[in-house]
């Protein structure tokens, strides 16, 4: 069902409003449900895993000993 609503807004932008309208064969009806749609949606909340396949995928040389370069970065970092 359907709903009436009165607004107020600058003559000026109502003439810009209805021109894009025009040019976009809608009614400014539809622009302002479309744009009240738009803002009214809940945000979706994204999967960690989507997030995770978004990452830049790291370039790991298989053939270092990963435990001892860690080991080495450490002694680097914290001096011992």
């Amino acid at each position: 069902m359907k709903a009436r609503l009165n607004i107020t807004i600058e003559e000026s932008l109502l003439s810009n409003i209805k021109v894009y309208a025009l040019r976009n064969n809608k009614s400014v009806s539809e622009l302002v449900e479309e744009y009240f749609k738009s803002i009214s949606k809940p945000t979706k909340r994204k999967n960690i895993l989507q997030l995770v396949d978004k990452l830049e995928k790291p370039t790991i040389d298989l053939s270092v000993d990963l435990k001892d370069s860690f080991y080495k970065d450490q002694a680097k970092k914290y001096g011992f």
